[in-house]
């Protein structure tokens, strides 16, 4: 039975369900563990967070604690209320035609990002003209097509994490700002701030950086220095504008001031770092790294809500939503004909009704060829559906490679 209790409750020989924050602002291997020694209490503590989810059938119970199944599930009326609502028009090119473009402007922005952090590791001032042509050319195939980029950015490596993530953090800013209805200038300033927003950790010593393994608590503190390794960076520069500034300085901010490295609380985060913060986790939660399985996106949008508004802002992450659709792209579904597949294209006419790549027989056990159908149009099963977003874990897929 998983409960929910305030961090004082917590004793020797309970079983952490979750720490109710994500794992960028904790420095444990995993969010579910036994708790064996005092140090691993003390640590829960230090993070901020004023209440731990508990699985008592795995370790030690508290009688009189609430079932978190009792409690209030804000994410499923989020996802409601996101689901009567027509999605943005977003396609004035088909997907096909955009993907090409995309596929160049993610080859350009792996050479602009590494380029960036490699002038930073070497003390060299960077150059951001690259850097402000690459989100213009972002910018504009967002305009004309999305789902281009939202998609291939789902296909990641490994060993490139922090080039990547950088990049991917920009797509989805820019994506949020402008499904936000900001001004072109503000959203070059912001995937310019997103961009860079992870450049400080060129100071960091990659033994700590790659690390396979949880870091120790004093690793975890040099780790948390490249914020603030980032604003000696681009306090060098002139002309970087306030808007991306913010997006560097504040994008481990919390609302309930958990967060990192000023402790900065509610309103006295800029709307752009509170963005960054949800955008920065979002892409985090999904993304396979050595120590840390990813998260389905759908899932991660599940977390993003729990997480609000106590840490993120439950307005801006319900826009979020809005923006990346309720089963975002990369996302295994169930189907009611009882095939999974995977969202490779948003819905045009309904979030519930997205393009999917059909990619297993559920009843029959065995994989299909790919084939994409629209659920808002019928096909030879009918009127098909999306019964539930399913863990790729559960059926040893991939969908980062079935989005190929």
């Amino acid at each position: 039975m998983i409960k929910r209790i305030p961090v004082e409750q917590l004793r020797l020989g309970m079983y952490v369900h979750s720490l109710n924050c994500d794992w960028t602002n904790h420095p444990f291997l995993r969010n579910r563990f036994r708790l064996e020694d005092e140090g691993q209490i003390r640590r829960i503590r230090e993070i901020g967070v004023s209440e731990i989810d508990i699985d008592t059938d795995l370790g030690r119970d508290v009688p009189n604690a609430f079932r978190v199944s009792e409690m209030a599930q804000p994410p499923s009326r989020s996802f409601d209320a996101a689901a009567r609502q027509r999605p943005p028009a977003f396609h004035g090119t088909t997907l096909t035609e955009e993907r090409a473009r995309a596929r160049r402007i993610l080859r350009e922005a792996n050479r602009v990002a590494e380029l960036i952090m490699e002038d930073a590791r070497l003390g060299r001032q960077l150059e951001l003209d690259p850097a402000r042509e690459l989100t213009s050319q972002t910018i504009a195939s967002i305009v004309r097509n999305q789902d281009a980029l939202l998609g291939l950015n789902r296909i990641r490596s490994v060993d490139r994490y922090t080039f990547e993530h950088s990049i991917n953090v920009s797509v989805l800013m820019v994506a949020f700002a402008r499904s936000l209805g900001m001004e072109r200038a503000v959203i070059e300033e912001i995937g310019l701030g997103a961009l860079l927003h992870d450049v400080g950790k060129s100071r960091i010593p990659e033994a700590i950086l790659n690390k396979p393994g949880a870091l120790t608590d004093a690793e975890f503190e040099i780790m948390r220095l490249h914020v603030s390794y980032g604003q000696d960076i681009l306090g060098q520069i002139s002309g970087v504008p306030a808007t991306a500034l913010d997006v560097v300085l504040e994008h481990h901010e919390r609302l309930d001031g958990s967060g990192y490295p000023l402790k900065k609380a509610g309103q006295s985060i800029s709307r752009f770092g509170q963005m960054a913060a949800i955008v920065d986790v979002y892409d985090a939660l999904t993304t396979q790294r050595v120590y840390h399985s990813a998260m389905s996106p759908h899932e991660a949008l599940r977390n993003l809500l729990q997480w609000s508004p106590r840490q993120f802002d439950r307005t801006l992450v319900e826009q979020f939503i809005r923006c990346v659709g309720i089963y975002p792209i990369g996302t295994l579904v169930r189907l009611e004909s009882e095939r999974l597949a995977v969202v490779v294209e948003t819905g045009r006419e309904q979030f519930l009704k997205p393009v999917v790549r059909l990619v297993f027989d559920i009843n029959k056990r065995r994989r299909l060829m790919p084939q994409d159908i629209d659920l808002a149009k019928p096909t030879a099963y009918g009127q098909d559906r999306i019964i539930d977003a399913v863990d790729p874990a559960d059926w040893g897929l991939r969908p980062e490679y079935l989005l190929r």
